[in-house]
């Protein structure tokens, strides 16, 4: 079943999270204490978001299968970032030091993330309502048997 994921995975998944949370929180949440790197603003913004992810991150090892919209996020802004400017800066023959971290984070985006559970639960599974519910009242019948059922409307 689709829906399945194994114990192996679900402890890669971990293990990814505590990765993200361990590693890119350590760099980056003492140069947003101590105002490094923060004159820019649009510097600053990124840093804000991967001090963010870092921490969501937290969650994710607790919550492995919940939390898999943080590690969509950084495959896609990692797969984006490559495609729209480290390749520009390679094909100029200029480099850039991220270049090694964001294809190693790419690799292991791809290899732990679940692909079947992904297209299970979000590509064929039946999408959340878009409008108000009609309010749950509770309806008593008798069953078959003379006893009393209660049950939802």
């Amino acid at each position: 079943m689709a829906r399945e994921v194994s114990t192996l995975r679900l402890y890669l998944l971990r293990t990814m999270y505590l990765l993200n949370f361990a590693f890119l929180g350590s760099s980056i949440w003492p140069q947003l204490i101590r105002h490094e790197d923060v004159a820019d603003p649009l510097h600053a913004v990124a840093l804000s978001f991967w001090a963010a992810l870092a921490t969501l991150c937290a969650l994710g090892i607790r919550y492995p299968l919940k939390m898999l919209p943080l590690l969509f996020i950084q495959l896609l802004y990692k797969s984006i970032w490559m495609t729209l400017v480290a390749f520009p800066l390679w094909s100029s023959y200029r480099s850039s030091g991220y270049i090694k971290g964001m294809v190693l984070g790419i690799i292991l985006d791809l290899i732990v993330i679940p692909w079947p559970y992904v297209v299970a639960t979000y590509f064929r599974e039946r999408s959340e309502r878009w409008g108000s519910r009609s309010p749950v009242t509770s309806v008593a019948s008798e069953s078959p048997d003379g006893s009393e059922r209660v049950g939802v409307r």
